[in-house]
């Protein structure tokens, strides 16, 4: 089940992404809105299912398999959206992106990862499947499994680590790039994901821990928001 709705997730996206590149192809501002808006919103509402699905048996086999297969669905169906404000600042090969449309994707992606777990604890609250039921009970699930600081060292590596093999990738052919960054993701998951969940990307830490963020804002902020922007600064 957990499965089926995240392929409806990606073919509803993918359908309202085509819409919006043909309704709006002559509106620049509101189709790159709205394509970085539906993309992020992919991603969020699938990671919101998959970290669900983190203690199905075999551990950690099955999460990894399942990181690994929807971060190449995604590379594939979400071709030109960014979906991480780290990355909205990556020199392009012809040039940086406008601050104007810089700024429209952040806020998209924002919107996003908050619509995302509102739709996704709509469609926990239908108790579709085993891994929904009591899911409200769990509040604030505290992905940090270790010190402030070294979770903050750990976001900070791996926001390094990510952007800088993105950036060294550039020339290779994309059907291999998307293998190779899903291999990537689920390495630094593999490395990772028992220390601080190996999110390294702020909209997508929103989507998943809003209410973390709510209990400890500033703990949150600094790992999940500050420790990826720093290591894109650091690289730039």
């Amino acid at each position: 089940t957990s499965l089926l709705l995240m392929a409806g997730i990606v073919a509803t996206v993918g359908l309202c992404r085509r819409l919006t590149q043909r309704r709006l192809r002559f509106h620049r501002r509101l189709c790159t809105f709205f394509l970085e808006m539906f993309s992020t919103f992919q991603i969020c509402a699938c990671t919101n299912e998959l970290c669900l699905l983190g203690n199905v048996e075999p551990k950690p086999h099955t999460a990894l398999t399942l990181t690994y297969g929807f971060t190449v669905l995604h590379g594939l169906t979400l071709t030109g959206s960014i979906c991480n404000p780290c990355g909205i600042f990556q020199p392009k090969r012809a040039g940086g992106i406008l601050a104007e449309m810089s700024g429209l994707k952040v806020a998209a992606q924002c919107v996003a990862a908050l619509f995302a777990r509102v739709f996704m604890h709509f469609i926990w609250s239908l108790e579709l499947a085993e891994p929904h039921y009591g899911v409200f009970s769990q509040g604030c699930s505290n992905p940090i499994q270790t010190t402030e600081m070294q979770a903050f060292c750990v976001e900070l590596l791996f926001s390094v680590v990510f952007q800088l093999a993105i950036l060294r990738m550039e020339s290779v052919n994309p059907k291999y790039r998307v293998h190779l960054v899903a291999l990537l993701i689920t390495m630094l998951v593999y490395a990772g994901g028992n220390l601080t969940g190996a999110i390294f990307n702020p909209a997508l830490a929103l989507s998943l821990h809003a209410n973390c963020f709510y209990d400890r804002f500033l703990s949150y902020s600094l790992v999940y928001w500050l420790a990826p922007s720093l290591g894109k600064f650091l690289i730039l």
